[in-house]
């Protein structure tokens, strides 16, 4: 099977992750660097620190113990582009330029706008250094999206999401340039087995499995960046593909988990690629993903940086549905008891597990259940760091959470989704309010749920409580602006013709 190019031991990575308690955790009064990891369909309960219960996640699990767990925290979008767009800008989805994956042509994701202001940007002209290490997703090179027009001195590895379904393509970007990965042939990120194929012979897979780990790239070029930069401020952005499909994965990694489950090999035929044992493989891709984060941790440490660091850990939108790709997050809990999966606005789909750890501000081991989301990491981060963020910005600043202070209640959390049929949902103190199937007006439908006394969405109580619906539509309304490019049908007139 696979050759792993692993850049750090495991050993090593495990030493430093687990050695924050020392002379590393004391506070400097200096601009801190910082860390954002974004997992890319990590459920909420797919951490120990949130619950997990068969997958191993020490470094995260360690991370949570050393700060804060954001236990309400909602992603920007049920899917990736719409979601990163939501961090980027500090705009909520019914204010933001990108609501739904749509491909840009020759290769890419629709781009970012050129006039909006987008976080690393604000970073840089604050005086950060930036970089960017992973999938961009949010527009082609050339384009107004490029991430090296939007704010970022250094980019490494995939700029369009359709690429990054395979870790072991043919490429990937360092800047600009197409650098060449050692993959002869290039491993695709669909496919199935060959007719007559033996599903129960490992060689059968052999095809689907490459050399080159693009991953270990990935994480080689991020811990340089660290390394180059540690004398000066850097923002360190690193949107990892794990554990997102296709199920692939090093032999080194998916050892710890070979023979552990039972297993039905993935034959192929529900998209990306088949694999012989694809719990084993889901739950190694999640493991892999902790070791990263663990590399990261270990190389702040090794150079003096972890305490003047603030590192934060989450997800762009929740789990994917089983059985797609040979996923089986029924069986892993990964969405724990919420309902809904990735695209839906159910909790399931949107609630992500969030950790940030910022020594001698943030209480070690401490948690917030104050609803948060993607838009309040632009405040956040900018006034932790000094920056001016923009005038226009749907994000309130989490920083008196983050140090333990008594923080209003949110007023409110708005969002909307133009894909998976269309939805909008907005989250009022306990109530949350659910609009789906948006794009067959016909069909729309309206929902509200008590989340504190019906966490599973479970109790319908739109008709029982009319006056509160009537109420919470008027947010909606208020919250959405039509958008030509990501229209919802049951809300915005038809384009002319």
């Amino acid at each position: 099977m696979a050759r792993a190019t692993a850049l750090l031991p495991l050993a090593f990575a495990t030493t430093f992750a687990f050695a924050q308690d020392g002379p590393a955790a004391r506070p400097t009064t200096a601009r801190p660097n910082v860390v954002f990891v974004l997992a890319d369909d990590l459920g909420y309960r797919e951490l120990g620190c949130f619950g997990q219960e068969k997958i191993a996640t020490p470094h995260l699990d360690r991370l949570a113990a050393q700060g804060m767990r954001l236990t309400r925290h909602y992603s920007g979008s049920p899917v990736c582009a719409p979601s990163r767009c939501v961090l980027m800008t500090g705009k909520h989805p019914g204010h933001a330029a990108v609501r739904d994956n749509k491909e840009a042509q020759p290769e890419g994701q629709w781009p970012l706008p050129a006039d909006e202001p987008v976080l690393a940007a604000v970073l840089r002209d604050a005086g950060y250094t930036t970089g960017a290490f992973g999938k961009w997703g949010l527009g082609p090179f050339g384009s107004s999206g490029d991430p090296l027009a939007r704010g970022f001195t250094r980019f490494f590895g995939y700029n369009c999401q359709r690429h990054a379904h395979s870790y072991w393509p043919a490429f990937l970007y360092d800047d600009q340039k197409r650098i060449e990965l050692q993959n002869q042939p290039p491993v695709p990120g669909s496919g199935k087995l060959h007719d007559g194929a033996d599903g129960n012979d490992p060689k059968s897979y052999a095809r689907f499995v490459g050399t080159d780990y693009a991953p270990d790239r990935i994480a080689a070029a991020a811990i340089a960046f660290v390394e180059a930069n540690a004398a000066r401020p850097f923002f360190l952005y690193y949107p990892s593909t794990l554990p997102h499909l296709a199920l692939h994965v090093p032999d080194l990694d998916l050892a710890a988990y070979r023979g552990k489950f039972d297993e039905k090999p993935y034959l192929g035929g529900n998209g990306y690629t088949p694999h012989p044992t694809p719990r084993a493989a889901y739950a190694a891709m999640i493991t892999r993903l902790d070791r990263e984060v663990g590399q990261l941790v270990a190389v702040l440490d090794a150079k003096g940086l972890s305490a003047n660091t603030l590192f934060v850990f989450t997800s762009d939108n929740g789990a994917t549905h089983s059985p797609v790709g040979g996923t089986d997050v029924d069986f892993f809990a990964s969405c724990g008891e919420l309902r809904g999966r990735k695209g839906s606005m159910y909790e399931g789909g949107i609630r992500v597990p969030a950790i940030v750890r910022w020594p001698g501000v943030i209480a070690p081991g401490s948690t917030s259940a104050r609803v948060s989301g993607f838009e309040d990491w632009m405040p956040t981060l900018a006034e932790a760091c000094g920056a001016n963020a923009p005038a226009r910005s749907d994000g309130i600043s989490l920083l008196p959470t983050l140090r333990g202070e008594q923080q209003p209640a949110r007023p409110f959390l708005y969002r909307e989704f133009a894909g998976y049929g269309g939805w909008q949902a907005v989250w009022v103190g306990d109530l949350k309010l659910v609009r789906r199937q948006l794009q067959k007006p016909k069909q729309a439908a309206t929902e509200l749920y008590d989340l504190v006394a019906d966490p599973k969405e479970a109790n319908d109580l739109a008709a029982a409580k009319a006056d509160k619906v009537r109420e919470l539509q008027a947010l909606l309304d208020r919250e959405h602006v039509a958008s030509p490019t990501f229209p919802l049908a049951a809300l915005d007139a038809p384009p002319p013709k």
